[in-house]
């Protein structure tokens, strides 16, 4: 089986705030019907509050990330036998969340 990032940026979700509860209930209710199929891996939102950092290869630390790098918004890993399968699911969060999803693969790692 293959896994699957399924993840949009903060700005894609332009909704009220009623829109966005019912978008809340509405993904998590996609969320527990993944868990019941057994193809949920992890999922959550980035703390857009709390600021990343850049730790080098020598251990240090620092206050930057990658130059060009952003990620924020949400996102949600699956494992599935298909992309097709994928699709479908990253249809769902789209529906559900009201805005469009990226839909990535992960390479294979045999110990993952």
């Amino acid at each position: 089986m293959t896994k699957y990032l399924i993840s949009f940026p903060s700005r894609a979700m332009q909704l009220t705030p009623a829109e966005f509860e019912q978008a809340g209930i509405d993904s998590r209710a996609v969320i527990l019907e993944a868990k019941a199929a057994g193809v949920y891996v992890f999922g959550g939102g980035i703390h857009e509050g709390v600021a990343p950092v850049l730790i080098s290869g020598d251990g240090t630390v620092s206050e930057e990330t990658y130059p060009g790098s952003h990620l924020d918004g949400g996102f949600t890993v699956l494992e599935v036998p298909t992309r097709r399968e994928a699709v479908d699911w990253a249809r769902k969060i789209a529906v559900a969340c009201r805005c469009a999803q990226e839909l990535r693969e992960f390479m294979y790692d045999p110990i993952s």
